[in-house]
């Protein structure tokens, strides 16, 4: 017994750094715990150095945030490109007045049947109508140069309530323009050009400038109804010019009259058959209606005038008298028959002569006129000094 406790009793561990050089030493085979602690340590350590790197990663983390805090806090532009003046200028660009009636620049990014989307600047885009894109009548906004890519100059006038997009006109200015400029036609006292478009029991209306015109029949030189004046341009001279009751007055007799000082007695003109009547025919003669009367047409008698002229047809004709006031001209084939029935029978033959004849009726009438100023200077009394 004794030799053998002294046998336990001489068993001893080898030291940790043998068990963990030789891992099958004697004393590992015969089971010995002793390396329990040693685990546990090697555990606890490991676990103090991740405590520690991940401590240190949290105070770098935190010395960042309280450096950058102090930072926008003492000195919040440093290094920032856009400054403060920047920010007001961005807000004077991107900020307007949408109010109705203020004008404002946008760019068309796309067009459709309906009217056009232009980009003002603004938090949604706009919308050009078909209707205020032009002052003249279109089908499609294309018409009036309307395309993705045109930047123009456009005025509110509404807000659409279903997205509160703005309402956008090119309409209205180019009225604005219109007003302005007959304006300055009336100020020039100039002669347009107008074309009927319509008519009442007073008158007819025609677009001058894109603006639509009343033209008195007082004021139209021809004998023409309102029908066949439709759709035709008439010379004009501006009466009346009032923007703001919207009230624009023409006249075709004052256009005539400036028209008609040009032509003489005795000229000839070339002219175009616009209608018949029984008591002569309405002749064109450059925006100038004239009468040529039946009794007018020829030294022959014209039963029928529809037999020697046409709708249509052009001829010569010779000025014979006109009346600057009341905007009238009367015409004559007449006169420039070289033999009387010329003009029934073969007028080519009379237009070939016209000039000719045309100068010999002016010779004749220079002739009458100084024989008459001949006889009043003849018949004149003499005067005797007392």
């Amino acid at each position: 017994m004794a030799s053998l406790a002294q046998q336990f009793g001489g068993l001893k561990c080898p030291p940790l750094s043998t068990v963990e050089n030789n891992k099958f030493s004697t004393a590992s085979k015969n089971h010995c715990y002793t390396v329990l602690p040693r685990k546990r340590s090697v555990i606890s350590a490991a676990a103090v150095v991740i405590a520690n790197a991940q401590t240190r990663e949290r105070m770098k983390l935190k010395e960042m945030f309280e450096d950058a805090y102090e930072r926008c806090r003492t000195l919040p532009l440093e290094g920032v490109a856009f400054t403060i003046d920047d920010f007001h200028d961005a807000l004077e660009k991107y900020d307007f007045n949408s109010e109705i009636g203020t004008k404002v620049k946008g760019t068309v990014f796309n067009v459709d049947a309906n009217g056009a989307l232009v980009d003002i600047t603004a938090k949604s885009s706009a919308y050009l109508p078909l209707r205020e894109a032009s002052i003249h009548g279109l089908k499609h906004v294309e018409e009036a140069g309307i395309v993705p890519g045109l930047r123009e100059e456009f005025v509110i006038i509404g807000v659409n309530e279903a997205d509160d997009s703005l309402i956008l006109s090119l309409r209205n200015i180019q009225y604005d323009l219109a007003w302005e400029r007959c304006r300055q036609l009336q100020a020039e006292d100039v002669v347009v050009k107008g074309k009927v478009v319509g008519a009442n029991k007073g008158g007819v209306v025609a677009v001058v400038e894109g603006l639509r015109g009343f033209v008195p029949f007082s004021q139209v030189s021809t004998k023409s109804t309102a029908e066949e004046l439709l759709e035709k341009e008439l010379p004009l001279k501006f009466v009346e010019v009032d923007e703001e009751q919207s009230r624009l007055v023409l006249s075709n007799r004052k256009a005539m009259a400036d028209s008609q000082a040009q032509l003489g007695i005795g000229s000839v003109v070339i002219g175009t058959v616009q209608s018949l009547k029984p008591y002569g025919a309405f002749i064109d003669i450059g925006g100038i209606n004239g009468l040529l009367h039946v009794s007018q047409i020829s030294h022959d008698r014209v039963s029928d005038i529809a037999t020697v002229l046409q709708p249509g047809d052009t001829l010569k004709v010779m000025i014979l008298s006109h009346d600057r006031e009341r905007g009238r001209v009367s015409l004559s084939t007449k006169k420039l028959e070289p033999t009387p029935g010329d003009m029934i029978r073969n007028p080519k033959l009379v237009f070939e002569k016209a000039e000719e004849m045309a100068q010999t009726f002016r010779q004749r009438i220079a002739q009458a006129e100084a024989m008459a100023r001949a006889d009043m200077l003849r018949f004149q009394p003499e005067w005797v000094d007392p």
